[in-house]
């Protein structure tokens, strides 16, 4: 995990469904006023498990406004508040 301009970056590649809501529900609690964006790269070639899951499970989380899917398919960011 890594924290740079507001934006916190965690790898998911090789975990599982399980291991990656632990990663991303520990990430939105240590996630602070200065964090509004969590990018979560996850790839798009080895499947879409872990895409689709964090789709499905944070777009209605109550600390997450929307869920931007990258033209790749390769990475998912979770935005917290609006960059201003």
């Amino acid at each position: 995990m890594r924290e740079q301009s507001g934006i916190l970056t965690a790898d998911l590649h090789g975990r599982t469904v399980y291991q990656a809501r632990v990663t991303v529900d520990a990430l939105l609690r240590r996630a602070g006023g200065g964090v509004y964006r969590i990018r979560l790269i996850h790839g798009c070639h080895g499947g879409t498990a872990l895409r689709d899951f964090l789709r499905s499970e944070y777009a209605g989380h109550p600390r997450v406004r929307q869920v931007v899917l990258s033209p790749d398919g390769g990475t998912t960011d979770l935005v917290l508040r609006s960059f201003s």
